[in-house]
């Protein structure tokens, strides 16, 4: 500032020793008129410079055309600079809030930022999918009138947000959800919606395992010790006695069938993906039919429909326990002198395996729980039949590491066909 002070001091003092000759020699009226036009040519050029100055304030842009002359060319290339450095930070900081914004738009869970009124300042799409919302027209709202499950209104409301809110879904609506309310940024609330539907699955499925393991295993053992204090307190006679061991040599033959297909079931679950060993199909099949007609003692028609063709990729181990099932469960639910068809063909397009029978057939509404552990559809027909439970959970899980598909038809006293689909990937020699 000092330095525009002296400039115009100078210019002042130019302006005053050009007149002061002319009013001196001339005419008094003469010098004072070349000062007063001096300062007002002075006047002139700073309010010109302060006009632009003040049409560029309305409406500042980045122009490198913005030069002055004099002290005015120092304060215009301040005010470039500033500008220019200005938006580039204002660039940059819109940047990283598009970076932000993209980053919540990508979160698997939904997000949901709150004013601590409970009105709504931002959401990403997944909040909106989970909570039906929609930020285009719902910012600014109250999250409780858009929201409006009273476990959720009185969680926001009791402001106690050291535990999760687990919402379960309502008629017509599948997804469990578990919300989380974060202090954020102050005076915000981050409110973290995350779906455990999965996880909520799981673990009852969990429950219901150990249930059913507990079930499964209490009758057997409670048959054992039974017959294990009835022989330590009673006298009982030979033929009683050797009754009474071979039922007990069934229930723990029945344990031991229970446990190694829990083993199994465990093993295929917790395996790397399998290998892409060529499976001999025609070999298989040939096993398949020769263990059907062991089981079946004559007592059903056993038929091989293949053309021989093609092989399989895959775990043979896993495989061959899939399939064992499939024929296995098709004889023991096909009364005597029913027919069992084993099935194989394969194509360039894929392959299928089938099971087929006439016997009893299953209801349409108990097909779909049919993979589910222990499901079963007839309990004492099962246990009869000498079946675990766990047989078609064996098969969907081997089925589901080599992209196979199960397909299940059934008709109650006609039958039913299990296929197992596989894709062409897992085709060779075709």
């Amino acid at each position: 500032m000092s330095a525009q002070l002296l400039q115009a001091f100078l210019i002042a003092l130019s302006t005053a020793v050009i007149a002061f000759p002319v009013g001196y020699f001339w005419a008094q009226w003469a010098g004072w008129l070349v000062f007063c036009i001096g300062l007002g040519l002075q006047l002139l050029f700073h309010f010109r410079n302060f006009a632009r100055l003040e049409r560029w304030s309305r409406s500042p842009v980045v122009d490198a055309s913005l030069e002055g002359e004099g002290a005015w060319d120092g304060v215009f290339g301040r005010l470039y600079r500033h500008e220019k450095d200005l938006r580039a930070q204002i660039a940059q900081r819109e940047e990283e809030i598009k970076m932000l914004v993209a980053a919540a738009q990508a979160l698997t869970d939904g997000i949901v930022i709150l004013d601590l009124s409970n009105q709504i300042i931002f959401c990403n799409t997944m909040a909106e999918v989970q909570l039906g919302l929609k930020l285009a027209t719902d910012r600014g709202q109250p999250v409780v009138n858009l929201v409006r499950r009273p476990e959720f209104v009185a969680y926001l409301k009791a402001e106690i947000f050291d535990r999760p809110l687990t919402l379960r879904p309502e008629r017509g609506e599948e997804r469990v959800l578990a919300i989380h309310v974060i202090p954020y940024a102050g005076r915000r609330r981050l409110l973290q919606v995350k779906d455990i539907t999965q996880a909520d699955r799981l673990d009852q499925t969990r429950r219901d395992f150990v249930a059913n393991v507990s079930h499964e295993l209490r009758t057997p053992l409670t048959v054992l010790a039974g017959f294990l204090e009835t022989l330590q307190e009673i006298d009982v006679g030979p033929d009683e006695r050797h009754r009474y061991l071979e039922m007990m040599a069934d229930q723990s033959a029945r344990m031991r069938s229970i446990v190694q297909d829990l083993l199994t079931l465990s093993s295929i679950e917790s395996a790397p993906p399998p290998e892409n060993d060529v499976v001999d199909m025609a070999n298989l099949i040939d096993k398949l039919r020769r263990d059907a007609e062991a089981l079946s003692s004559g007592r059903h028609n056993i038929v091989v429909e293949s053309d021989g063709r093609g092989d399989l990729l895959g775990a043979e181990p896993e495989l061959v326990s899939a399939f064992s099932n499939l024929v296995a469960n098709a004889v023991r639910y096909t009364p005597a002198g029913g027919t069992v068809r084993i099935q194989w063909k394969a194509t360039p397009q894929g392959a299928e395996f089938a099971v087929q029978d006439n016997g009893i057939g299953i209801d349409p509404k108990h097909i779909p729980r049919l993979v589910e552990r222990f499901y079963r559809v007839d309990r004492g027909r099962s246990r009869d039949s000498g079946g675990t439970g766990l047989g078609l959970a064996i098969v969907k899980h081997s089925l589901n590491r080599h992209q196979a598909l199960l397909e299940i038809k059934s008709e109650p006293g006609v039958g039913s066909r299990f296929a197992a689909r596989f894709p062409a990937s897992r085709v060779a020699g075709i």
